[in-house]
């Protein structure tokens, strides 16, 4: 009976995957990965080991959440040294949680790995501090993969009056009902929101503009993509220093 290693391998850049990441990454006998982490990395794994693809996309999961936590586990009873490898970090919205509790139920040792999130690393690459002196003392990251269908949402939207910088992940399908949510409680038409693409690759690109126009102006964006909200979105045209808009 192995060790399953739930890793966060950063945002997309390889260089911003941490040391301990990139350790059991080349100790590694199988790993099992997903969509968001760069493929670059499997490179780095030594001659035998076995990769396993579980990816999902938007209405196109190659197997669904439960079938994933069963593929770890049973291969934790066959190889010493699993990696889970998660795109960002495996607790923002990486579902690291269920997996290590599934693996737990079952008697199954597990290391936890955060990796840098892209809720702050997208931001930076594009020159957004999510907080800043003056302009923001507090950020919030939220979901932005609620089914546009669902009756009831579990996002509080009233919560939102009041926030500085609100970073939505996976929110681009969503981002017309994002927009307008923020509007109906309260927040200015002309309010600034920055959308990422691909934030911290050679394919970044980013999207300035409002609460107003912003569905309009990102029409042709693709994901994976991030939804930046709030006046430090502002400081983009000073601090902007990677990729394509820079």
């Amino acid at each position: 009976m192995g060790r399953v290693y739930l890793t966060g391998a950063g945002p997309g850049d390889i260089e911003l995957m941490t040391v301990k990441a990139l350790r059991v990454v080349k100790e590694a006998d199988v790993i099992i990965y997903d969509r968001l982490a760069n493929p670059e990395i499997l490179e780095e794994a030594k001659s035998g080991c076995e990769f396993v693809y579980v990816g999902k996309e938007d209405g196109r999961h190659i197997m669904p959440q439960d079938d994933i936590n069963e593929v770890i586990y049973q291969n934790a009873l066959k190889y010493e040294n699993v990696v889970r490898l998660k795109g960002g970090d495996p607790f923002v919205f990486g579902r690291g949680g269920e997996e290590a509790i599934y693996l737990l139920e079952r008697g199954i040792k597990f290391d936890i790995i955060p990796g840098i999130t892209s809720a702050i690393s997208g931001p930076a690459y594009a020159g957004i501090p999510v907080t800043h002196r003056g302009v923001a003392v507090s950020f919030r990251v939220v979901t932005g993969h609620e089914s546009p269908n669902k009756k009831v949402s579990q996002i509080p939207w009233d919560t939102f009056k009041t926030d500085d910088t609100i970073v939505f992940l996976m929110g681009l399908h969503n981002i017309s009902k994002i927009s307008n949510k923020l509007m109906e409680i309260g927040k200015a038409r002309d309010y600034p929101v920055a959308v990422i693409s691909k934030g911290t690759t050679k394919d970044q690109s980013v999207v300035v503009g409002t609460l107003e126009n912003i569905v309009e102006k990102t029409k042709d964006v693709p994901t994976p993509a991030l939804i930046v909200v709030g006046k430090v979105v502002l400081l983009r045209e000073q601090l902007k220093w990677f990729g394509e808009n820079a």
